[in-house]
């Protein structure tokens, strides 16, 4: 069975009986499911899945009506991305900053950039986003996830988080040159960061965009 953390769940007011709609992702292999339900879970505790059933200390609770998987999106590592990471609008191509380095060392362990931050935060962003989360709390619980998967290899969350930032100045200092074209800009125009939306606008009009 595949293990899912609660992250959300909302009553559906057009259901005849009371019934919930949880929302969960398990963060060793980046998944994401939506149940239908007439249980509620507490947010933070653990779902187990098998196929279509979702079960919570050997209980059957409910169905699986939605499956989002990490192996069904691609890393581009090839482009300027602001923020250091992003996604697509379809969500089915996730991007790191190419001046932003794909490993790096913490604590004496190698951490993947690409799993930390990637796979393990701006895909959980976006599936969120996708279900009409606003981005302040999408990004909230993509942090949450990135933080257990940090914590799952071995490395504190500080001293992570302290090369990130080292890291970030670097990719910050730049001007854009080349922007994906197909980005989300939800979160920039979230934040209302003209500069970056202005680079991102004048990056796609230069029209210089890698295969």
């Amino acid at each position: 069975m595949s293990e899912y953390r609660v992250v959300e769940h909302i009553a559906d007011k057009n259901a005849q009986k009371k019934e919930f709609t949880v929302m969960a992702i398990d963060f060793h292999e980046p998944s994401y499911i939506r149940i239908r339900t007439e249980f509620l879970p507490k947010v933070g505790s653990f779902l187990e899945v098998q196929g279509d059933k979702a079960f919570q200390d050997e209980r059957e609770i409910g169905t699986v009506i939605e499956t989002k998987r990490a192996e069904d999106v691609r890393v581009n590592l090839h482009y300027d991305v602001k923020y250091t990471g992003g996604y697509s609008m379809d969500g089915k191509t996730i991007y790191l900053d190419e001046h932003f380095p794909p490993f790096f060392k913490v604590e004496g362990k190698e951490v993947s950039t690409v799993e930390s931050i990637g796979l393990h935060h701006e895909l959980p962003e976006k599936w969120m986003s996708d279900n009409g989360y606003e981005y302040p709390y999408a990004h909230e619980i993509a942090t949450g996830i990135e933080k257990m998967y940090v914590e799952s290899i071995g490395v504190t969350w500080k001293g992570y988080c302290s090369e990130v930032d080292r890291n970030l100045r670097n990719v910050y200092s730049r001007t854009l040159k080349k922007s994906p074209p197909s980005l989300d800009l939800a979160p920039y125009l979230y934040c209302r960061d003209r500069e970056a939306l202005k680079e991102i606008r004048q990056s796609e009009n230069q029209g210089i965009h890698p295969l």
